[in-house]
């Protein structure tokens, strides 16, 4: 059953054509693991089908590049940052600016399994997100960690015998409205990074 968020008060995120709305806000993302490109992703809309994001990994490496899939017009580029303590991973926009940064570990204590900071570039405005829950196993909430308000929701799908033998994942992501799915599906990416790391 798709969950129904709430609107948040104050849009969140970087890319302004992306921005979820009511009925229109549940994201599929399919990981593609046998692809010669490496591990990558289709990500569509759930109501529609219609497919919107396109993510190719590569061959050696953790790095990923997002486009859109009707225009093919270059959104993000993701990787891993190893001059952390923490597992960190980076997103940076077409301009080359971190718009996300993604880190396991910070909140274990306090009942969450990474944090995500998000920078928009043109406001310089940071938001704070907190995944919880048990990611691993079945699903999860991302929380904005200023009003304590919930901005998408994570559920990993039962996998089949396919998926099972090839290791293949796929998600469906609840969006609250006026929240960017462009950014939260790439999030979504960087923990299921985290979690074939086994740090989320």
């Amino acid at each position: 059953m798709t969950a129904v968020l709430p609107p948040v008060r104050q849009k969140i995120g970087v890319f302004g054509n992306y921005f979820a709305q009511p009925g229109f806000n549940t994201l599929v993302l399919k990981e593609k693991i046998m692809s010669l490109s490496g591990d990558s992703f289709d990500i569509r809309m759930k109501e529609t089908g219609q497919p919107i994001i396109k993510v190719q990994g590569k061959v050696i490496g953790s790095k990923k590049t997002a486009s859109d899939s009707e225009t093919n017009q270059h959104l993000w580029t993701m990787g891993r940052e190893y001059m952390h303590l923490h597992t960190t991973y980076a997103l940076k926009d077409a301009n080359g600016a971190t718009v996300l940064e993604v880190r396991s570990g910070l909140f274990t204590l306090l009942g969450a399994k990474a944090t995500a900071t998000v920078t928009n570039p043109a406001t310089g405005k940071t938001t704070v997100l907190k995944l919880k829950g048990n990611f691993l196993d079945t699903s999860g909430e991302i929380v904005d960690d200023s009003t304590g308000a919930v901005v998408a929701m994570i559920r990993r799908k039962l996998l089949n015998s396919g998926e099972l033998l090839f290791g293949q994942q796929t998600y469906e992501v609840s969006v609250a409205p006026g929240v960017d799915m462009a950014l939260i599906s790439a999030l979504c990416i960087c923990l299921d990074e985290m979690k074939n790391e086994g740090c989320c």
